[in-house]
């Protein structure tokens, strides 16, 4: 291995930053504030979007689902959010974002492309280029380019253990680990070793800026990160788990303004055997994560009025269950969409029934919306990006839709 590539390599495993795959990009710092932000929760492994917006008014989906379904009417089951539709009911924390206006989804939604690889369809809805293998970026790191600069070293933050499809490419991206793991010293935290990589990038060369800034980043966000850990934690870490980690997320944004994209993931949506219904597998990972999105909002204070998050998986599962009381890889699925800049209360997309001739393939909900097509619409209306710079973050994508047009409030 040429020495260059063995530095550049040693960099990212050691968690510097700035990370990206199509180079490294010397940005300026001290990017202005502007209030608006992004934020993306991806579901890895495929929710079964059904049973989360249930279609309680719908026989096809009970005769489908004998011991799965969320039962309507009862007062374990499902909420009710518009007569034909319900929420799960481990999510009833985001029932006042709801009924505050504050929450909506887009059923029948998800990729054109047909795949169940959730290896190629998390690529695909993260590239932004359904079917595309191709494509050398991310569709984060496109908005990220297309945002008005100068660009700050934290102005896009994915909270991980590694930097995601989704907002790799030329923009520099601060990766932040989040929970016990963000309290542990790397490797570089260690006097001999940061004084060694110090004196290597010591130049002027992009390699050297680029570790430069990485390093300034990385003590920006920790120094911000420990201050809040110290404050409501008494310095000890928090447990493992999504509700702490949006609330320090919240608090980092209420502490750092420059922060404009900001990304997660949570895996374990995966449920072919024992999924259970209002009860079990998915409803223990469904609370945790309405619990943490309510408590987002909620220690974002004001600044949630400039908030929008996206809350999406790779595709859905089947109208059936199977014979393991589970679901199996599927097509169309549920995005949500929350935010102060929200117009909630409302479930938007077409419907398109679970009718045996309105199946995908006789087996799955239809896809009826391009996932692209909610997510440009963010982008026009809350990060007022042009035609022109949505092209570039979605070639391809499907034209417009006037009532999709009118999620958030521009």
């Amino acid at each position: 291995m040429r020495r260059r590539a063995f530095l550049q390599g040693g960099a990212a495993a050691l968690g510097l930053l700035p990370v990206g795959r199509a180079g490294w990009a010397a940005s300026m710092p001290g990017a202005a504030a502007s209030g608006k932000r992004l934020v993306v929760v991806f579901l890895r492994g495929a929710v079964d979007g059904l049973n989360v917006v249930v279609p309680t008014g719908e026989r096809a989906y009970y005769d489908a689902r004998p011991t799965i379904a969320i039962a309507r009417g009862d007062a374990d089951g499902a909420i009710n959010l518009d007569g034909h539709f319900g929420l799960h009911p481990a999510l009833r924390p985001l029932m006042p974002l709801w009924q505050h206006g504050a929450l909506a989804f887009v059923h029948a939604c998800g990729s054109p492309d047909p795949s169940r690889s959730h290896f190629d369809a998390q690529d695909y809805m993260e590239s932004g280029t359904p079917g595309v293998k191709s494509t050398d970026s991310g569709w984060m790191n496109r908005v990220l380019a297309a945002l008005p600069g100068p660009h700050g070293p934290t102005e896009a933050v994915s909270l991980g253990a590694t930097l995601p499809r989704i907002l790799s490419g030329r923009m520099t991206v601060a990766n932040l680990p989040l929970g016990r793991a963000a309290a542990n010293p790397m490797p570089l935290d260690r006097p001999l070793i940061a004084a060694a990589f110090d004196k290597v990038y010591s130049g002027d060369d992009a390699m050297s800026r680029a570790y430069r800034q990485g390093q300034e980043a990385r003590k920006q966000l920790l120094g911000e990160l420990q201050a809040d850990m110290q404050m409501a934690d008494n310095g000890a870490p928090p447990p493992n788990g999504f509700p702490e980690d949006a609330a320090r997320l919240a608090r980092l944004i209420r502490q750092d303004g420059s922060i404009r994209l900001a990304f997660l993931a949570l895996g374990g949506w995966d449920t072919h055997v024992n999924q259970g219904g209002a009860k079990g597998q998915l409803a223990n990972h469904l609370q945790p994560l309405g619990e943490g999105l309510a408590g987002f909002a909620q220690a974002l204070g004001p600044a949630w009025a400039d908030t929008v998050v996206l809350v999406m998986s790779e595709f859905g599962r089947t109208v059936h269950e199977n014979g393991n009381a589970g679901t199996d890889h599927g097509h169309g699925n549920v995005m949500w969409v929350l935010g102060g800049a929200v117009r909630g209360g409302k479930v938007y997309g077409d419907w398109p029934g679970l009718a045996g001739e309105a199946l995908y393939q006789g087996r799955d909900l239809a896809v009826t919306t391009d996932f692209r097509t909610p997510i440009a619409a963010v982008l026009e209306r809350h990060l007022r990006l042009g035609d022109r710079q949505l092209a570039g973050i979605f070639p391809h994508r499907p034209p417009a839709r006037r009532d999709l047009g009118a999620i958030v409030r521009a």
